[in-house]
């Protein structure tokens, strides 16, 4: 089973966003394995971001995500990554289709609510920055069998 990470972005929280959301990925039938609410300080930020130091929007990346409080989860299960990619939609929301986190509650590319990552390496590279090994739970849930063949 793949893992990935998830951030419910200070606008998603400030907007009581963060349950609903959750709910979503519970209702797909993905396993929370790690779950916490963070106040994210400058230099988790630009580890983060690191892809983009450099780059114009970059201060403005870490002054949004450091603005308010996120919700940073890690989530299990079969193709995990790209199908909470799909789930979330677009990254710009104008773009995104309804049905999608972002399609449903975002408008600018600014607040779009929610991140999730790209690739199974970037996954296991921001989950690391978020959790200790110890953070995340490995347990079999009652549903598995009527999810996966």
């Amino acid at each position: 089973m793949e893992r990935t990470y998830v951030m419910i972005k200070p606008d998603g929280v400030q907007r009581n966003l963060a349950g609903e959301i959750i709910t979503r990925f519970e209702k797909k039938g993905f396993k929370i394995v790690g779950l916490k609410l963070l106040q994210l300080n400058r230099a988790i930020a630009e580890k983060h971001y690191a892809e983009h130091v450099g780059k114009g929007f970059f201060e403005g990346l870490v002054e949004y995500i450091t603005s308010g409080p996120v919700v940073a989860i890690v989530l299990e299960g079969k193709d995990v990554v790209a199908t909470v990619r799909a789930m979330n939609g677009a990254t710009n929301p104008a773009n995104a289709a309804p049905g999608t986190v972002r399609g449903d509650y975002a408008i600018e590319v600014g607040r779009n609510v929610i991140h999730a990552s790209d690739s199974v390496e970037s996954a296991a590279r921001e989950i690391a920055i978020y959790f200790s090994p110890e953070e995340l739970v490995s347990y079999n849930k009652a549903a598995d069998s009527w999810l996966y063949e």
